[in-house]
């Protein structure tokens, strides 16, 4: 690599980051304070190496912002419809297996219990995170095809929709048939991880078989 430092445009930079800083931080502002340590490092780079630096390192400073907090009112209105759908499928799926359950917005009542899909529920954290985790999966496999790679991408949210959905099925069944205290206890939480799982594994496979399509593909030529 050529190093061509370009430390005039580098300092004005990293000045700018640490005021965003100091703005987000006095004022309490995460999005700010949180998010001045891309421009941060861009402008360090830049001062030791140059400007091919930062295209060396795209994946590492577009990876940083999923440190960056969500605005409060994008979370929200995510947070809701999600809550919403996700709880209206599992209603579907469960009556449609027999169970006696219901739903009066995200209130689920299945027997004598009634479950509330609360924000935690609604995947939205999970999503998140698993758009990290398969972002970073993509970035190391780094398969040849670039259709591939943006396939994988594009499934990671709805194969961690779909497991949010099984994780709350799993929450009323187990309130409908050992109480709500079983519901409400250990496996509550043992369903987050549950649901983690299943997504890691629902990417896996379909990596696996898209894999074999494109091979295919390619030998077909």
């Amino acid at each position: 690599m050529t190093v061509n430092p370009q430390p005039k445009i580098g300092f004005v930079i990293v000045v700018l980051a640490l005021l965003l800083y100091i703005l987000g931080r006095s004022q309490g502002i995460l999005i700010f304070e949180i998010g001045a340590f891309i421009p941060l490092m861009c402008g360090l780079l830049i001062i030791s190496k140059g400007w091919r630096s930062i295209s060396i390192a795209w994946f590492a400073i577009v990876f940083m912002l999923f440190l960056v907090p969500i605005p409060g009112p994008i979370v929200d209105a995510l947070t809701g419809a999600l809550k919403g759908q996700v709880s209206h499928i599992a209603e579907v799926l469960l009556y449609s297996a027999g169970y006696p359950v219901a739903r009066s917005g995200v209130l689920i009542t299945v027997g004598q219990y009634q479950l509330l899909v609360a924000d935690a529920c609604s995947g939205m954290n999970s999503m998140f995170s698993l758009l990290a985790v398969g972002s970073l999966y993509v970035y190391v496999t780094n398969h040849s095809s670039k259709i591939r790679n943006i396939l994988l991408i594009l499934a990671i949210l709805p194969i961690a929709f779909v497991a949010n959905i099984v994780r709350v099925m799993i929450l009323i069944l187990v309130t409908y048939h050992f109480g709500d205290a079983a519901g409400q206890g250990f496996i509550h939480d043992f369903a987050g991880m549950i649901l983690f799982m299943i997504a890691l594994i629902g990417m896996f496979i379909l990596d696996v078989i898209l894999g074999v399509v494109f091979k295919n593909r390619k030998n077909n030529i």
